[in-house]
């Protein structure tokens, strides 16, 4: 007699609470369905990015909100993704799953002052089913190397926590499920260097598989982004406890049916998370601060001043596109200074030699007029042009080739600090900054939260 184990599977939801009604009642319903076959276990994931801080309600509760909502799945395991791990605090990701009614699984973060797995996860589950089917789950997320320490956290190498894992239940396990926030290629590569993983479900770069593929002897799996689908997987196994049949399919939320209710449910997040921001009050301008794609933005002037401040240095760049509402004359609450600045991202100060510094200044004024309209995803960025770069403290040139510094020749063998946000890290249109850069990211404040700051001190709420 043949065993069936289902899995139903989300990831990257980034907080697109739109999907979620859909998303809770189809997976409730199918399990339910489920279940009433003879001989079927069903099993529910997550693979992480399932918060976003560009909604207000997963703003003003850390995560919370979110965490809240997937317990009304009761997942049976989830891992984290990015959002989850870098755009909390250390603190505030130490308490995100304490109400959770789901186990985190992750594998390969450390924390750094004890060097051992974070206390509100474990590094795999194992699940046996009814038919005693020994199923072992694998959690793992994106190692980012330069970004992780800062947090205090110390990521791994998927190569040198899979082999480890799978040594020490060697014997143990049957079927071996990866939760994977690592992205497609890299899924691509641990199916053909690990033949011992049956499924692999994939999250990280958004990529739908709509009947799975096939790597080695690997099932890979995914479903996208932003709960626009649902994943399923079935797979069968012998009396042996062998798997002798898998296969993946996707559901698209969109065709679900919609509820009365939905409206008023997906309504109720935005309008509640709003209201809680929007209590705290930040500063009182006097005049509007306005923005504009092309040309002078009084906001980003504000915001070369708030980055200068923040990395104390007497330079800074910003691109337009970042500022995507005004400020309207008087009281500037926390509900508008996230729906200005809703993006995932951080001050970074950059130490330049004279000569990298011109080097960088030709690669941005090389790039100048195509991303202007270019249209921006991810990296952080939750807008929907980069803009027009602006410099303050800088000025080049263009005839002459000569780039100044505070109206001063840049010197070849002289080193320059520029404020930026580290966005353009992780971007590709300038180079140099991760080629030859001394990049200090002040991970301790978004650049939202850095811009607040500035206000409150530059135009208090008394003055």
């Amino acid at each position: 007699m043949t065993e069936k184990i289902t899995i139903l599977h989300t990831n990257d939801i980034h907080s697109h609470f739109e999907n979620w009604p859909r998303i809770r009642r189809f997976i409730l319903r199918r399990r339910e369905q489920l279940n009433k076959h003879p001989n079927t276990t069903v099993l529910t994931f997550d693979l992480g990015d399932a918060i976003d801080r560009a909604h207000p309600l997963t703003e003003v509760t850390n995560g919370k909100a979110n965490v809240e909502l997937l317990n009304q799945i009761h997942y049976d395991a989830v891992t984290i993704g990015n959002n989850e791990g870098l755009t909390n605090t250390h603190e505030q990701l130490n308490e995100l799953y304490t109400d959770a009614n789901f186990d985190v699984v992750l594998a390969n973060i450390l924390d750094s002052k004890t060097r051992q797995i974070p206390k509100w996860a474990q590094p795999f589950k194992m699940i046996t089913t009814p038919q005693k089917t020994r199923v072992l789950v694998i959690g793992l997320t994106a190692p980012y190397i330069l970004t992780y320490p800062i947090l205090g956290w110390t990521p791994l190498s998927p190569d040198t926590v899979i082999p480890k894992i799978l040594k020490e239940n060697q014997g143990q396990y049957d079927v071996v499920v990866l939760l994977s926030h690592l992205g497609l290629d890299v899924d691509r590569r641990l199916a053909r260097k690990f033949p011992q993983l049956d499924i692999i479900i994939g999250a990280h770069t958004h990529h739908l598989l709509v009947k799975g593929e096939r790597d080695n002897t690997s099932l890979l799996a995914a479903a996208e982004k932003w709960g626009h689908y649902v994943g399923e997987i079935t797979i069968e196994v012998d009396k042996n406890h062998r798997i002798i049949k898998d296969r993946a399919v996707v559901t698209k939320t969109s065709t679900l049916p919609v509820d009365p209710a939905d409206e008023d449910e997906i309504n109720e997040y935005q309008q509640h998370g709003e209201k809680l921001l929007a209590r705290n009050k930040l500063a009182r301008i006097k005049a509007p601060m306005t923005t504009t794609l092309v040309g002078h933005s009084r906001l980003v002037d504000e915001g070369l001043h708030a980055i200068m401040e923040k990395a104390e240095t007497q330079a800074g760049i910003l691109n337009s596109g970042l500022f995507l509402t005004d400020l309207p004359t008087g009281i500037v609450d926390r509900n508008e200074l996230h729906q200005m600045l809703p993006h995932a991202m951080h001050v970074m100060r950059v130490t330049l030699d004279g000569y990298n510094l011109w080097r960088l200044i030709k690669e941005m004024e090389r790039n100048r007029n195509f991303l202007t309209k270019f249209q921006q995803k991810g990296m952080g960025f939750r807008g929907k042009y980069f803009g027009e770069l602006h410099y303050n403290g800088l000025r080049y040139d263009k005839q002459a080739g000569q780039l100044f510094f505070r109206e001063e020749l840049v010197s070849p063998i002289k080193n320059y600090q520029i404020a930026m946000p580290d966005h353009y890290l992780f971007i590709p249109f300038f180079p140099t900054i991760s080629i030859v850069g001394k990049n200090e990211i002040l991970y301790d404040q978004s650049l939202r939260d850095v811009f607040g700051d500035y206000l409150t001190k530059h135009y208090p709420l008394n003055g």
